[in-house]
């Protein structure tokens, strides 16, 4: 009788996967065929940094001074290995099924040298949305803080997964499920290193900060805060870190106390140390405002509240984008932050969270996949990250929120963060000239937001008006009325940036509102920027 050993492997494979507490790379290596099929190339093109430049692209002005000359233009930004990891060394299989590999024909742009200006041409090609007109005029999107666009290589990565990867993960004992568990666990390590966490069991995929904030609020915070106790927030905090923790003080008899912000939109650390004391178990806040711009002194508060033997977390929705990131460093006991923010899908985020604080927190959500054992009895869950992805997640978003993580590393997030600074600067001159304009937020230490208020008119007025001009602001309060109201307002008109917008669209817009503010000038807008 003869024996098929692929065959037995396999089943041994489907077994140990199987097993609660079981690694999958425990599983046994021999289930490897030697020429495993690789999943389908992709036959449509990818576009990618610097394949097409938009005609309305032109120079950019410097704030320094002449228009720049097109950045680094001998180093090829064309799109080269595969998006998950470079060509030369294979992602790792998470599943039992290990000839299963990130898509064969996918393709991010190479990294640029270190220190290199951007090419913000080449960015803006990267964005189809860009190339979008409104009212007759280009698309400009300054309505970053509520959404980013998003580039070509993340719709493909999301386009092909649906294609040629789509399936539940984990368990099942075919090869698409082999492919979308390879993905999305690989989204988990892509993740991991972009923020820098110690181990991919910290890092929780939900719907958005909002979600993560609840996840935190809702486990960690409902098993360890309870009547007197104090949970500290400031004054520069999105509703999704504020209405949680309300709940959750209304629930248990906790307290809430709030660190101030001064004129400038600033928080100072002496103000916020003396509302610290043994009886805060949670300080939570943003390290960028979302209504105002203002960072956060965010390692001297975390070191703070520490030192009361407080828990940290910080809501990274508007500074991830923008500033490095390093939770070793920031020391936060949990961090969160949505993929829209980063020019990945919406309806996908992360928490991240310390291991043993979140292996210590009851989950918020019950149901399949987290569990290692249920009976009509009892259930036992599995550790982080398990324990708190009940059912089938966002598995193609995860997916597409690492593709565009990987897009901001190749591009550079100090490059990123400097060339920021530039716009914001500019900006910040260009409007300050502008009669009845009054900038809301002037903290020195800031993100590139622009919140302001023109005398005599309404916010609503002001972002219709400049709307039909193809500009996009958001106006009203930011989802952030306690910010706002700290300046005696209901609302603002927010000019929120990104690495792709221009001080050319900032002319635009400096004109734009020059008008609206003196409608007795007739200054001619260009068609194209």
């Amino acid at each position: 009788m003869s024996v098929d050993v692929e065959a037995l492997a396999r089943l041994a494979n489907q077994f140990f996967a199987a097993l609660p507490g079981t690694e999958p790379q425990a599983a046994v290596a021999a289930a490897t065929p030697p020429h495993a099929p690789q999943p389908p190339e992709l036959t449509a093109p990818i576009h990618g940094l610097g394949v097409e430049t938009p005609p309305n692209v032109g120079a950019i002005p410097s704030v320094y001074g002449p228009p720049i000359v097109p950045a680094v233009p001998n180093v090829d930004l064309a799109f080269e290995g595969p998006a998950s990891v470079p060509a030369a060394k294979p992602e790792p299989a998470f599943y039992f099924l290990e000839f299963a590999r990130p898509p064969a024909g996918f393709h991010l742009p190479a990294t640029a040298p270190a220190h290199a200006p951007l090419d913000v041409d080449r960015i803006r090609a990267d964005f189809p949305i860009l190339r979008e007109r409104v009212n007759g005029r280009p698309l400009i999107w300054f309505d970053n803080g509520a959404t980013t666009q998003k580039p070509q290589a993340v719709i493909d990565r999301l386009t092909y997964f649906y294609e040629h990867e789509n399936s539940n993960i984990h368990r099942a004992a075919h090869e698409l499920a082999a492919r979308s568990t390879d993905a999305y666990e690989g989204a988990r390590e892509t993740v991991r290193r972009f923020i820098n966490a110690r181990s991919t069991n910290e890092i929780v995929f939900v719907r958005g900060a909002t979600e993560g904030v609840n996840l935190v609020a809702k486990g960690w915070g409902a098993a360890n805060i309870g009547r007197d106790d104090e949970i500290l927030l400031t004054q520069a905090e999105h509703h999704a870190n504020i209405v949680p923790w309300q709940q959750l003080a209304e629930a248990t008899g906790a307290r809430i106390r709030v660190a101030p912000l001064d004129d400038r939109g600033e928080l100072h650390v002496e103000e916020f140390a003396k509302l610290l004391s043994p009886r805060t178990k949670l300080a939570a806040f943003t390290q960028v405002s979302n209504a105002l711009g203002t960072v956060l002194p965010a390692p001297a508060l975390v070191a703070l509240a520490h030192g009361v033997g407080a828990k940290v977390l910080i809501d990274g929705a508007q500074s991830v984008a923008h500033l490095r990131t390093d939770v070793q460093s920031l020391d936060a006991d949990f961090f969160v932050f949505s993929g829209h923010k980063v020019f990945g899908p919406t309806g996908i985020g992360v928490v991240y969270g310390k291991e043993d604080l979140l292996n210590a927190s009851p989950p918020w959500q019950g149901g399949g996949n987290m569990i290692k054992d249920v009976t009509f009895e009892r259930t036992t869950y599995h550790q982080a990250p398990a324990r708190f992805e009940a059912g089938t997640g966002n598995i193609a978003d995860a997916v597409g929120l690492a593709c565009a993580l990987e897009y901001v590393e190749r591009v550079g997030i100090d490059a990123i963060h400097a060339y920021e600074a530039e716009l914001l600067a500019y900006g910040t001159r260009a409007l300050s000239g502008i009669a009845g304009l009054r900038l809301i937020g002037t903290a020195p230490e800031k993100a590139a937001i622009l919140s302001f208020v023109l005398d005599g008119q309404r916010i609503e007025d002001v972002g219709t008006a400049l709307n039909r001009e193809g500009i996009a602001v958001r106006a009203g309060h930011h989802c952030a009325q306690p910010s706002v109201r700290r300046f005696g307002l209901e609302g603002t008109v927010r000019a929120s940036l990104a690495f792709y917008n221009t001080f050319a669209e900032i002319d635009v817009l400096t004109e734009a509102l020059r008008r609206i503010s003196s409608p007795r000038i007739q200054t001619v807008v260009p068609d194209s920027i």
